[in-house]
C-alpha cells in the first residue's frame, strides 16, 4: 500500500503500479548528462494506472501535478504523452508518484 505522507490516506496499492525497468537507448535519453551506466538502488518513483482519486486526470488536463483527495499535498504527476523516470525509462502515459 501507497499512502499519502502528510494525512495517511491510501493512494496505490501493489496491484495498481506499473512495472518499469532502466533505459538503454541513446544514453537513456541521455539529458543534463544524466548517465544510465551509474545506477541508484531503487527508482526514486512508481509509476501507477490512472485512478479514480485522480481529479485532473477526469478533468482531461494531458499533464498536470496530483494531488492527495484529503489534503491537497504534492504527490506527484502525470503526463499522457509520457516521462522519464530517473533510470531512463519512458513510460508512456505516466503517473508517477514520488516515494518520497
Amino acid at each position: 500500500m501507497y499512502c499519502c505522507k502528510k494525512c495517511r490516506r491510501i493512494v496505490a496499492a501493489e496491484e495498481n503500479i506499473v512495472p518499469h525497468e532502466g533505459g538503454k537507448g541513446e544514453q537513456c535519453f541521455k539529458y543534463k548528462k544524466r548517465s544510465c551506466g551509474i545506477e541508484s538502488a531503487e527508482c526514486s518513483s512508481i509509476f501507477v494506472e490512472p485512478m479514480k482519486w485522480m481529479e485532473s486526470v477526469q478533468e482531461g488536463f494531458v499533464g498536470e501535478k496530483l494531488q492527495c483527495m484529503g489534503c491537497k499535498a504534492r504527490l506527484g504527476s502525470f503526463n499522457w504523452a509520457g516521462m522519464q523516470c530517473n533510470y531512463g525509462a519512458w513510460i508512456n502515459p505516466a503517473f508517477q508518484l514520488h516515494k518520497s
